[in-house]
């Protein structure tokens, strides 16, 4: 990724974050399709046509499972962009774990969509927090509090602070988030990706006006979900 262009508030000296995930699927899925690949193989040698066909298709949806498109987010760097393809379970005011106000937005992702996940809004990573470790439903409330996570908090040019955050599923056992603190990330940027099934939060400041509303499908990159004030 080229360097970002020059930005009010963010220092020269600062390390820019590079892209690890570009390409069009993600390494991990030969990795895991190659055990599937493989059985399916031997089912053939023994004969065994209906199972062989049932391991192709297996090792096929990993590799879908895994796709990475590239996506230009729309907007300016005021338009907060969906950090994961789903659909929004929750769209309003909520509150941080030290009682303040903020903004947010859930989004479910099943496993039928993309789960590699995209900075919301440009800034520089202030935390990468991990926490929690139950595997509940990404859809069931407690998961938001129970389950294991990664919280990235990222502070804009303006000094707001903007929470991205993995929050894994039932099914879902790995996040993987790049981004070390420190780093100045930009907007749309391919940062991590959670494995088969999960969910992936966004917390904004409470003067955020959301574009989004609960059962709105979006995509990551793509869907614009908020806008930050446009007043200096």
């Amino acid at each position: 990724m080229s360097e970002p262009a020059a930005t009010p508030g963010v220092k020269p000296t600062e390390p820019v974050f590079r892209e690890r995930l570009g390409a069009p699927i993600v390494r991990d899925a030969w990795l895991l399709a190659a055990v599937p690949l493989g059985l399916a193989i031997v089912a053939d040698l023994l004969g065994s046509t209906a199972l062989c066909v049932g391991l192709l298709l297996t090792a096929g949806f990993v590799v879908f499972f895994f796709r990475n498109p590239r996506r230009d987010p729309p907007g300016d760097e005021r338009s907060v962009v969906a950090p994961a393809d789903g659909r929004v379970l929750e769209a309003g005011e909520m509150e941080r774990s030290d009682g303040s106000k903020a903004m947010g937005v859930a989004i479910f992702l099943s496993v039928f969509n993309v789960h590699v996940n995209r900075i919301p809004v440009a800034g520089r990573v202030l935390s990468v927090e991990r926490s929690g470790v139950r595997y509940r439903a990404a859809f069931d409330r407690r998961a938001e509090m129970d389950n294991a996570r990664c919280e990235l908090v990222l502070e804009t040019a303006r000094g707001e602070q903007v929470g991205v955050v993995q929050i894994v599923g039932l099914i879902a056992r790995r996040i993987v988030c790049h981004p070390q603190v420190g780093e100045w990330v930009e907007r749309g940027a391919r940062y991590g990706l959670i494995r088969f099934g999960s969910r992936t939060d966004v917390v904004l400041p409470p003067n955020a006006e959301l574009l989004v509303k609960r059962g709105d499908r979006v995509r990551g990159g793509r869907t614009v979900l908020a806008e930050l004030p446009r007043d200096a």
